[in-house]
């Protein structure tokens, strides 16, 4: 189920970034899946990977036009669940299968999605959570500004910095002739 749960996450997610764009296929007698706007052939690994990046693919008959995505799509999600061991769970399917009049589907299929919408808030909740944490961590500095209520000065310019150490540098250079002075009238005293 986690799988599944983070491919319906990942495909939403995927389309609230960027633009769905339609991906057509046709389904032949053969069972061959041919991607119309990319002129080729494909496979189920291909439709589930244009899923999760936020495309919305739609798979008709060849022959009849007859939509047959859904069942493209439960098709992707029992091939994926055979080469793992998790997968949805066994009573879910139970309920699927028993789910077998319409009111019971619609319910269904109502509460499924909202658990999906549910975990995608969720994990958006988190996410957000985490940047701010990171933020926090990546400087300290700054939090503790805020926390005192002190005012962030913008960092110097490269151009300020290097007048800054040019000041620094004259400055020091006066100190040391200040320093050196009295040894020279010491010096001087001496020799009288």
């Amino acid at each position: 189920m986690s799988r599944y749960c983070s491919m319906v996450v990942q495909s939403n997610m995927g389309r609230a970034n960027s633009p769905a764009t339609e991906v057509l296929i046709k389904k032949y007698g053969n069972r061959r899946l041919y991607d119309t706007a990319g002129s080729r052939y494909v496979n189920l690994d291909d439709l589930a990977a244009h899923i999760r990046a936020g495309r919305e693919v739609r798979v008709v008959d060849a022959r009849t036009g007859k939509d047959l995505t859904r069942v493209v799509l439960t098709q992707i999600i029992t091939e994926d669940a055979k080469d793992k061991p998790t997968g949805l769970p066994l009573e879910l399917l139970r309920q699927l299968i028993m789910a077998s009049d319409e009111v019971r589907q619609e319910f269904l299929m109502w509460y499924l999605k909202s658990a999906f919408d549910t975990y995608h808030k969720l994990q958006e909740s988190v996410q957000s959570r985490l940047s701010e944490v990171q933020s926090a961590i990546l400087s300290p500095v700054d939090m503790m500004r805020r926390f005192l209520g002190t005012a962030t000065a913008p960092p110097p310019s490269r151009s300020d910095a290097a007048s800054e150490v040019d000041a620094l540098r004259k400055r020091v250079l006066e100190l040391e002739a200040r320093l050196a002075k009295p040894k020279r009238q010491k010096r001087k005293r001496k020799l009288r």
